[in-house]
């Protein structure tokens, strides 16, 4: 993270037999720097701090491979951990039942409804083309025939004169 910026460079995934593999992320498009807001990043600096505070602690046996979120010596979290820590947050907040990948889509429903250009929201979900992230969230975006029809109109000439 630098300039508010969280850089999305890997991936870490569960596969039988070989445990946690990190890898590349699967497109180019994947590979992506995502602005952050002043709340977020206040949030993951506390993190950090205490990332740092728990690899003092650990002095030689911590695992350093640049992951935001760890276990006590650096290692990365098990992602079914991480699922199970989510879900447990829901639950105890009484928050209506979202999974991480469901967290995914609701942030980029926010966006589109907030008027955050389809472009911005495709590149910040790391899709490989905006037709993707329309294809899967217009429907979520009531009145926009109605809006484009009213655009037309807006430009149009009224009543023939201009």
């Amino acid at each position: 993270m630098d300039n508010a910026n969280l850089h999305v460079q890997r991936s870490l995934q569960r596969i039988n037999g070989r445990g946690l593999v990190v890898s590349q992320t699967k497109t180019q498009k994947s590979r992506r720097a995502i602005s952050l807001g002043s709340s977020t990043v206040e949030l993951l600096m506390s993190v950090k701090m205490k990332q740092l505070e728990r690899r003092l602690s650990a002095g030689p046996v911590w695992n350093d491979q640049d992951f935001v979120f760890t276990q006590a010596d650096g290692k990365p979290l098990h992602p079914d951990k991480v699922s199970n820590e989510f879900h447990r947050i829901v639950m105890e907040n009484d928050l209506p039942h979202l999974t991480l990948h469901g967290f995914r889509h609701a942030h980029a429903t926010l966006m589109l409804s907030a008027g955050v250009h389809p472009k911005v929201v495709s590149e910040r979900l790391g899709h490989s083309n905006v037709s993707i992230t329309l294809d899967v969230y217009s429907h979520l975006l009531p009145g926009l025939q109605e809006a484009a029809a009213q655009a037309v109109d807006d430009a149009l000439p009224v009543g023939g004169s201009n």
